[in-house]
C-alpha cells in the first residue's frame, strides 16, 4: 500500500511517498512543490495542483496523509495556507484516495513519543525509520514523509 503524506504550503509544499511491504516502511519518492512568490494566487494554486496530480497519477497512492493547519496569530497568512490546503483535498477526492488529517503535534508524537519534539527531531526519526542514508530535506520533504509515516503509525495491525 503506498500512502502520500503532504505538508502543505502556498511558496513550498512538501511531499512524500512511502509503501509498506511486509509489514515494514519503504520510501518512495519526496521532495516539494514550489511556486513563484510573484505570481497571482491562483497561478500559484494552479501550479501546487498540476504538479500533485501529476505525482499521484504517476506513484498511484491509496492513502493521502495531509498536515492540518495549525492556529497561528497572522490571519491573512492563514488564509493562504488554507487556500494551498485545498489542493490536495480537492485531489484526494478526484483520485478517490482515503484521506486523513493529523495535527503537527500527533505526528511529532507518533514519530518521536513527543508531541513538543523540534523539526529537527521528526526529521532524525524519519531517517531513522525508513533506513535512509542521509536526513531528508528540505524540511518540507521530511515532514511530509512524517504525515505518511503517522498514518501507518495510527492505523497499522
Amino acid at each position: 500500500m503506498k500512502i502520500l503524506g503532504i505538508d502543505p504550503g502556498l511558496a513550498c509544499s512538501g511531499f512524500g511517498i512511502i509503501e509498506i511491504v511486509d509489514n515494514s516502511l519503504e520510501l518512495v519518492d519526496y521532495g516539494t512543490i514550489k511556486t513563484n512568490q510573484k505570481d497571482p494566487l491562483n497561478v500559484r494554486l494552479n501550479t501546487i495542483f498540476k504538479d500533485l496530480r501529476y505525482i499521484i497519477k504517476k506513484s498511484k497512492p491509496v492513502v493521502m496523509s495531509v498536515e492540518q493547519i495549525f492556529y497561528g496569530k497572522n490571519v491573512k497568512s492563514a488564509l493562504l495556507l488554507g487556500h494551498a490546503r485545498g489542493v490536495p483535498l480537492l485531489l484526494s477526492a478526484k483520485f478517490k484516495l482515503t484521506l486523513y488529517e493529523f495535527s503537527a503535534r500527533r505526528i511529532k508524537q507518533s514519530l518521536t513519543g513527543n508531541g513538543n519534539a523540534s523539526k529537527e527531531q521528526v526529521q532524525f526519526m524519519v531517517q531513522k525509520l525508513l533506513s535512509m542514508e542521509e536526513l531528508p530535506n528540505p524540511m518540507d520533504a521530511s515532514d511530509a514523509l512524517a504525515a505518511a509515516i503517522c498514518y501507518n503509525q495510527s492505523f497499522r495491525i
